[in-house]
């Protein structure tokens, strides 16, 4: 079945259903639609056989469940997507496979079904030690569900767990952020990703900061909290590994570094994306036009599209981009690609050469948009 010549690739599937709707989410997920969650996993066990098929069956070394909440799903539903993709691509046996889960909905059943299917990574959305905090994101959970989802999931066998955190709040404080970062830690898990805030059109939190009835920490206080979450993580023994991602020595999540350094991918699902032979294809962006079967858009990259992508993607790591990775991808060295396109950033000091390395500075993580619009 295995394509003998192809190297691993990851996994992802889109689990679009909801609880209830985040105050700032824009992705593609739905509330209320329970119901459709038979139908909407048929077609996507249909997807993976068929898609197995068109590519080949290369082998896979990540899977990622995402969503929305995969933890809607009940045990038998997981299994089926999960018995899928190890049906239609070999699975290698030191595999990274992830379900992210909401500490709301998440039960002692569900955590022991998917670990005992082959999950062994679980990334839950915390968010905020503050209820207040919570609410103003329309999350339907509370700290302590939070310790009890970490708790279940070690019963049912999971020992790399990642915590999902945000900053940069409407009325959040920098005490909050302190509050929530030390009772994170307190749960010992081996991962974080810790985001700041970003207000998407449309939103109800866009609607309530238009409004005036809500307003964000200026950018000095943001920058703050931020460097408040990083140091912290790194005093506590996480190693930075990417703006917004730290880790216990071992457990960085595998299959986002393989987005971030283009490694192929193929997702499954609504508004889903691929990236695989150079091309990269968007499944339906909405639940109904999926289930309806519409066609999938195919977008293939230009050299240089995938040149400043590498660069777009990459540079989002402490580690940066690697010259001869590079040079490897695209038959030039990043020098060669990008010329004097290069200089501006490096003279200012948002840009370095390390080990080999072409990688954003303390500064230039914070004006990263600034530095690719030098290199584009």
């Amino acid at each position: 079945m295995q394509s003998p010549s192809h190297p691993p690739i990851g996994l992802y599937v889109h689990i679009p259903f909801c609880a209830s709707k985040c105050a700032y989410c824009d992705f593609a997920s739905y509330a209320s639609r329970e119901a459709d969650i038979p139908r909407y996993v048929d077609a996507v066990v249909r997807e993976i056989t068929r898609r197995g098929q068109a590519t080949g069956h290369p082998p896979a070394d990540t899977i990622f469940l995402g969503g929305g909440t995969p933890s809607l799903l009940d045990e038998t539903q997981a299994s089926r997507i999960l018995n899928a993709l190890f049906d239609a691509f070999p699975i290698q046996r030191s595999a990274e496979i992830t379900c992210e889960c909401n500490p709301g909905t998440l039960t002692p059943r569900f955590a022991h079904a998917i670990y005992e299917s082959g999950v062994n990574r679980l990334s839950l959305g915390a968010q905020a030690r503050q209820t207040r905090l919570l609410r103003l994101l329309g999350r339907i959970h509370d700290w302590p569900q939070v310790m009890a989802s970490v708790n279940m999931a070690r019963e049912a066998g999971f020992d790399n767990i990642n915590l999902d955190l945000m900053f940069g709040l409407p009325t959040q404080t920098v005490a909050d952020l302190r509050e929530t970062l030390e009772a994170a830690l307190a749960l010992v898990p081996t991962h974080f990703s810790c985001y700041g805030l970003i207000v998407e059109p449309q939103t109800p939190i866009h609607r309530r900061i238009e409004s005036g009835e809500l307003a964000l920490p200026d950018d000095d206080i943001e920058r703050e909290m931020y460097e408040l979450a990083r140091h912290t993580f790194v005093e506590h023994g996480f190693e930075q590994y990417e703006i917004s991602n730290f880790a216990r020595d071992g457990y960085a999540c595998r299959h986002n570094i393989g987005c971030w350094t283009r490694v192929p991918y193929l997702g499954f699902g609504c508004a889903a994306h691929s990236f695989f032979d150079e091309c990269r294809v968007m499944n339906p962006p909405t639940l109904d036009a999926y289930l309806a079967g519409e066609a999938p858009k195919i977008d293939r990259l230009s050299k240089e599209e995938a040149r400043f992508e590498s660069m777009m993607l990459g540079l989002r790591m402490t580690r940066g981009v690697r010259d001869r990775d590079f040079t490897r991808m695209h038959g030039l060295s990043i020098r060669e690609a990008f010329g004097e396109k290069m200089d501006k950033p490096l003279a200012a000091g948002l840009l370095e050469w390390h080990e080999g390395a072409l990688r954003l500075t303390r500064l230039g993580m914070d004006l990263q948009n600034s530095v690719l619009v030098d290199l584009m």
